[in-house]
């Protein structure tokens, strides 16, 4: 087994969640995908790292081998690498939220469409920053799809010249029999068709396609969020009749440093003095829009939630607006100077807080204690 470092591969850290890991996973397969990078055995070999570094790392009892006996505990237990998995459900349909909003041109995937040698829908991601998700906006999309060689037609083949192929006998698909089951599965040779090229095209060594290159704006709606798909139909890649099958963009949305998301609710922490939570104030904190005001009674708690509603993110698919929460931190002082310890224990005393307040509850715990022990030996005593 290749030595290499799952979370280095993934560039995470140690203490990442699930969800984090599959936020990565899906930016890095996207980036080193085969078919955004054809005939590159480098970008082949890492996107072959990545699946197996999430294939383990995303099974909670084989990461947890992986953390304490590494690799070889993996060996052992009897995981040998990346195992062909299938992992499309993290880019998986979320909803149908484009549907609605853009007609046609937008929504989520159904079934792959193909030419034969390659798909004729395309998958690509695109990073957006935390406001260009909430807020909307316009994108350059900048993007690389196949279509059928020029030479060969998309064959494959010198001047267009197929045969029979001669593993499957034309019916693209081959047989394997094992005990009294047998299974049919997809011509490795022919990939399917029942043809094979004799000799392979010179232009596309036998590939069937070459590249093009295109660019085109894109609305990129207000409220989308991680993980959520765009299908644009038509920018796909195209067959032999130039006929294009639908770009998909998988979004990425990157965290913010004072907002959590939390699907259309927005969460943020505010640190409250302790003085202002023993006396009430009343702040001015962020938000997603501007300024808000934030009351806050006296004796309030720690961690308690102040909720702004229709303060949130609206929602992808209607005019609901979500809800903005506001979360109290108390926050003490790191250090007093003589000064400040003095105002304290006088504001203490005046109280009529004592020093150890807890001295005569444990003592009266302990001699009632000491009492039932004292009837239990003289209950027994008395049986006998």
């Amino acid at each position: 087994m290749e030595t290499f470092d799952y979370y280095e591969v993934l560039e995470i850290t140690r203490t990442s969640d699930k969800e984090t890991i599959k936020k990565a996973y899906r930016k890095m397969a996207l980036k080193y995908h085969p078919d955004r990078n054809p005939d590159d055995k480098a970008a082949e070999e890492q996107f072959k790292r990545i699946n197996e570094a999430y294939e383990v790392l995303s099974d909670d009892s084989k990461r947890q081998i992986y953390d304490k006996y590494g690799k070889e505990g993996l060996q052992n237990s009897g995981f040998s690498g990346f195992s062909g998995r299938d992992f499309s459900d993290i880019f998986g349909d979320l909803g149908s939220i484009f549907e609605s909003a853009f007609g046609a041109n937008f929504g989520f995937g159904g079934q792959k469409r193909s030419s034969g040698k390659y798909n004729l829908d395309e998958l690509i991601g695109l990073e957006l920053s935390f406001k260009e998700a909430i807020f909307g906006c316009k994108k350059e999309i900048h993007n690389s799809f196949k279509k059928a060689c020029s030479h060969c037609y998309g064959s494959g083949a010198k001047d267009g010249k197929l045969e029979t192929c001669n593993d499957c006998q034309g019916k693209g698909q081959v047989y394997m029999r094992q005990g009294f089951m047998t299974f049919a599965q997809t011509c490795p040779t022919c990939k399917g068709e029942g043809n094979s090229a004799k000799e392979k095209c010179p232009k596309c060594k036998g590939k069937g396609f070459e590249m093009s290159e295109e660019s085109f704006e894109v609305s990129i709606p207000e409220g989308i969020d991680d993980g959520n798909r765009i299908r644009i139909s038509g920018r796909g890649n195209a067959d032999k009749n130039g006929k294009r099958g639908d770009l998909y963009i998988a979004v990425s949305v990157s965290e913010d440093e004072n907002f959590v998301r939390d699907g259309n609710n927005v969460y943020i922490e505010v640190p409250v003095f302790f003085t202002s939570i023993v006396l009430g104030a009343t702040l001015k904190i962020p938000s997603l829009r501007g300024e808000l005001e934030l009351k806050i009674p006296p004796n309030t708690r720690d961690k308690e939630q102040f909720i702004f509603d229709n303060e949130g993110i609206k929602d992808v698919n209607s005019a609901y607006r979500g809800k903005f929460i506001a979360q109290i931190k108390i926050t003490y002082p790191p250090k007093l100077n003589a000064e400040q310890k003095a105002l304290v224990e006088q504001l203490e005393k005046s109280f009529g807080v004592e020093s150890e307040p807890y001295t005569n509850l444990f003592e009266e715990c302990f001699s009632k204690i000491k009492q039932w022990i004292a009837h239990q030996k003289a209950h027994k005593a008395d049986k006998a």
